[in-house]
């Protein structure tokens, strides 16, 4: 079964869509490569794919990550604050890796348009996504 996956993997990559060959091979464009400490090595991870909405002048909790969270912004800019690490704003378009264990908040500090995320993020099976600080 996997060969068979891998097959048509490689045939659906090559063939890019069209089988009258009139279309161009789609490629990824390359947004972020980083290399990171901190991911599970167990037997099996768990990976979440979310999206968040952050309303003018609105924030997210205050918060630590059990493993790295990469991070894409759709709509609008983000601000995040991370202790001990410099403050980051990246706007639509731009993506980052939060590190684990850094206590942090984030913020959408437009008075008018809301912020929208994609977030990517891979743990040890149920781990919760994150875990506010108080």
């Amino acid at each position: 079964m996997r060969h068979l996956l891998m097959i048509f993997a490689v045939f659906f990559l090559t063939t890019s869509g069209s089988f009258a060959g009139d279309a161009e091979v789609a490629r990824p464009d390359l947004l972020l490569k980083q290399v990171v400490e901190g991911m599970p090595n167990g037997d099996q991870q768990e990976i979440k794919v979310l999206t968040a909405t952050i309303a003018p002048g609105g924030k997210t909790p205050f918060n630590t990550h059990r493993f790295p969270v990469s991070v894409y912004i759709l709509e609008g800019s983000f601000t995040l604050e991370m202790e001990g690490l410099p403050t980051r704003t990246l706007k639509a378009g731009e993506a980052m890796v939060e590190p684990p264990n850094v206590k942090m908040t984030g913020y959408n500090k437009s008075g008018s348009e809301p912020m929208k995320v994609v977030i990517f993020y891979v743990s040890d099976p149920d781990s919760p996504f994150l875990d506010p600080v108080h």
